[in-house]
């Protein structure tokens, strides 16, 4: 697998490329995976989760801010620069963004040969429009519109 450049970037300006077992027999049983991830400016990763693993990353280039959703809906992030850390604690919903004025390079460790990837698809609760309101400034009527966390996300910051 091939780590050491960006792959094609998605429509959120962002490219992640995540090596585990099934594309690198070598790791099966070893219960690690690892990952690279570009992100252009003003690019976002949008929110995922993994459900079968913790996510540690690095950031190698640049900066991004990182934020997770714990169980009880609190919102937990921070402004990262090149050479930061941060975890990202097993099957939470998270997110990259970066607002620099470079492309970022994320690298990634998982400690799971097989992380899986899962997008949230329910509408969000009342508590975590809240803090989405908070994180990007959305207005209230923009706030009533939204169908799920996932296009709240994707239609604020790049429209």
């Amino acid at each position: 697998m091939e780590l050491s450049k960006s792959g094609s970037k998605d429509k959120f300006g962002s490219s992640i490329n995540i090596v585990t077992a099934s594309k690198f027999p070598g790791l099966n049983t070893l219960g690690i995976s690892i990952g690279r991830t570009d992100i252009e400016v003003d690019g976002l990763v949008n929110f995922h989760n993994h459900p079968r693993a913790s996510e540690m990353i690095f950031v190698k280039e640049g900066g991004l801010d990182v934020g997770f959703l714990d169980t009880q809906n609190k919102l937990f992030q921070k402004a990262l620069k090149e050479g930061d850390v941060f975890v990202i604690p097993k099957g939470l919903f998270h997110f990259f963004l970066n607002r620099g004025v470079e492309v970022t390079t994320v690298l990634s460790v998982f400690n799971s040969q097989n992380p899986g990837l899962g997008s949230p698809t329910a509408t969000p609760s009342s508590e975590s429009v809240e803090k989405i309101k908070k994180l990007i400034s959305l207005s209230e009527s923009e706030v009533d519109s939204l169908n799920d966390l996932s296009l709240a996300l994707s239609e604020i910051i790049y429209s």
